[in-house]
């Protein structure tokens, strides 16, 4: 069977992405910074009609249509939209490559019988993208290069065997070359593929490198390339349409329910969990209600999960009633398989369950937890990170100094007698000394500007007072002083 290759070219892709999310009316255009100006990189159809092009500067743009809107293009959006039309392509062949920036390249021998025939494929694939409102150009060959060349310039099915008489009229250009190498053959003359094909390989390769060689015989089908799809990362997302519209709390929480089941099987062939779930309810009024649920750790139990929503769907406006659902795991985790069974609930899970739903309703921001950070220094002993993104982090064997169990800000004390004081006030008590240890001398890190060891070295004492009260005292010695800072139980 005869190899056969679909090539969908978008060329107004980037603009297009950026007026999809925010609409402008007129001429539009997305620029970039090159040296020091400014350029077009895309522009939307009515920009190109009133004579504009990529790769012009943006100021000979505004001189000759001052009424051009632009926006700086955003690589990232339009990175996930041509992710985005791979995934949709997989309707049309098993395997599909990005081609450049702008254009996909789909394998579909022996597949185009599917849908009745080369021809009625490539029109429904139009027909889709134009009602998609999206500007794009197709075209099938049995190369690679064939269909790339076809589908930047008229598009179009060139039928098995006429590669070179279909390809030849096109120019140089079109082989996918540097365009240094294209003006060079534009000066000997060779302008189009047509003047290539008869030349010999070899002074060829000697004049303008192997790579037009290569190029020429790829696009004419003598060299084989391969499509290099790679394997589409798994999209843990599931729907239901619903035949009736449906308005009460316990019908979409049965879809609801439904939906997990399927879900948390699909996360569970890829040994995944979820950490955060987005739930879609879409009204008969075309308005659509989302609901973003956070899990405290990757999790794929549907009973567990559906029990977080009941709130939130409980709020939800129905309108004239709800006719589709859909649930998306946005953010997942790597999850080994689990023991199921009459298991006992660890303490880390009945935690984690805690965390969960304390952040669901103050936000999992909110919800810190203390970890260890090896520090001299008592304030920096500890940090405060979110309950929910971290690990419990054990202290470490190594001996460490005896610390008090409350620390506070230093607190001067009054009437200190003695070093140590064996009298002193604190808070308007009076304290007697009756055991002091010490001293502990820590010095500040040098590296580092904290305003509250300014003062300098500091000689930390444990004091057991006549009253009961064990506290941890220090003296400066830069700036004599006694202050309290912690108590030991």
């Amino acid at each position: 069977m005869a190899r056969r290759l679909l090539a969908i070219w978008f060329p107004r892709l980037a603009s297009e992405i950026s007026l999809r999310t925010r609409p402008l009316a007129g001429p539009f255009a997305l620029t970039h910074r090159a040296g020091n100006a400014d350029h077009l990189r895309c522009l939307n159809a009515e920009a190109e009609a009133r004579g504009l092009y990529r790769g012009m500067a943006l100021a000979d743009a505004r001189a000759i249509l001052p009424e051009l809107a632009t926006r700086p293009s955003d690589s990232p959006s339009e990175i996930a939209g041509l992710k985005l039309l791979r995934r949709w392509a997989d309707r049309y062949a098993p395997q599909i490559a990005t081609d450049g920036e702008d254009g996909l390249i789909a394998d579909i021998t022996g597949v185009a019988h599917l849908f009745g025939g080369e021809e009625e494929l490539r029109d429904d694939l139009q027909a889709r993208l134009a009602r998609a409102g999206l500007s794009a150009r197709s075209a099938i060959a049995g190369s690679r290069g064939g269909a790339h060349a076809l589908a930047r310039h008229d598009g179009g099915i060139v039928p098995d065997g006429l590669l070179a008489e279909r390809l030849g009229p096109l120019p140089v250009s079109a082989l996918r070359i540097p365009p240094a190498t294209a003006e060079g053959l534009a000066r000997m003359g060779l302008v189009r593929i047509s003047d290539l094909i008869p030349l010999p390989r070899a002074p060829l390769a000697r004049r303008f490198g192997r790579d037009l060689v290569q190029r020429l015989d790829q696009m004419l089908g003598t060299l084989p390339e391969p499509v290099g799809a790679e394997s589409a990362p798994p999209h843990f997302g599931v729907r239901m349409i619903l035949a009736e519209p449906i308005g009460l709390t316990a019908d979409v929480m049965a879809g609801l329910e439904h939906l997990l089941e399927r879900l948390c099987a699909k996360l569970a062939a890829h040994h995944m969990g979820a950490r955060r779930l987005c739930f879609e309810l879409h009204r008969v009024d075309k308005e659509t209600v989302t609901i973003e649920i956070g899990l405290a750790r990757a999790m794929r139990e549907p009973k567990a999960m559906a029990a977080l929503f009941r709130s939130p769907v409980d709020e939800v406006d129905s309108g004239f009633g709800i006719d589709a659902l859909r649930l998306e795991a946005i953010v997942t985790e790597p999850l080994a398989p689990q023991q199921i069974g009459n298991m006992r609930i660890t303490q880390a899970d009945e935690l984690a369950d805690l965390i969960l739903r304390l952040g669901n309703r103050l936000g999992f921001e909110h919800v810190l937890r203390f970890l260890p950070v090896e520090s001299q220094l008592p304030e920096r002993t500890f940090r405060q990170v979110p309950a929910a993104y971290s690990a419990p982090s054990p202290l470490s064997q190594r001996p460490r100094p005896r610390r008090p169990v409350l620390i506070f800000p230093p607190e001067p004390i009054l009437s200190a007698s003695g070093h140590p004081p064996a009298r002193f006030r604190w808070r308007r008590m009076r304290f007697t000394t009756l055991r002091a240890a010490g001293p502990e001398r820590i010095t500040p890190d040098w590296w580092q500007d904290d305003p509250a060891w300014r003062s300098g070295t500091r000689d930390y004492w444990r004091i057991e007072t006549c009253e009961g009260l064990r506290l941890w005292l220090f003296h400066t010695p830069m700036a004599p002083g006694w202050q309290i800072q912690g108590t030991f139980l």
